[in-house]
């Protein structure tokens, strides 16, 4: 399986990272399972990818760490928006 990876934001500044494609292992199949996988990278994508500080769109719809993940999909990485 591989996936196409994009950064926006915080997570791309401070990962020094906009785009990657990557093929996770078997067993991988949630957005959560994927992250978590990043988190073997160490302990900046620990902090950066984190639920509680990105958002996470999947073929460019908004999506949690439990949307189901398959071959070719598109996962976007993003800070919180806010706004006023």
């Amino acid at each position: 399986m591989q996936i196409e990876l994009l950064y926006f934001g915080r997570p791309s500044d401070n990962l020094n990272i906009m785009r990657e494609t990557v093929s996770p292992p078997a067993g991988i199949v949630t957005i959560g399972d994927l992250l978590n996988w990043l988190h073997l990278r160490g302990e900046i994508w620990v902090l950066e990818l984190t639920e509680s500080k990105i958002r996470c769109a999947l073929n460019q719809e908004f999506a949690s760490w439990n949307s189901k993940i398959k071959d070719k999909d598109e996962i976007a990485l993003f800070s919180p928006i806010s706004g006023g």
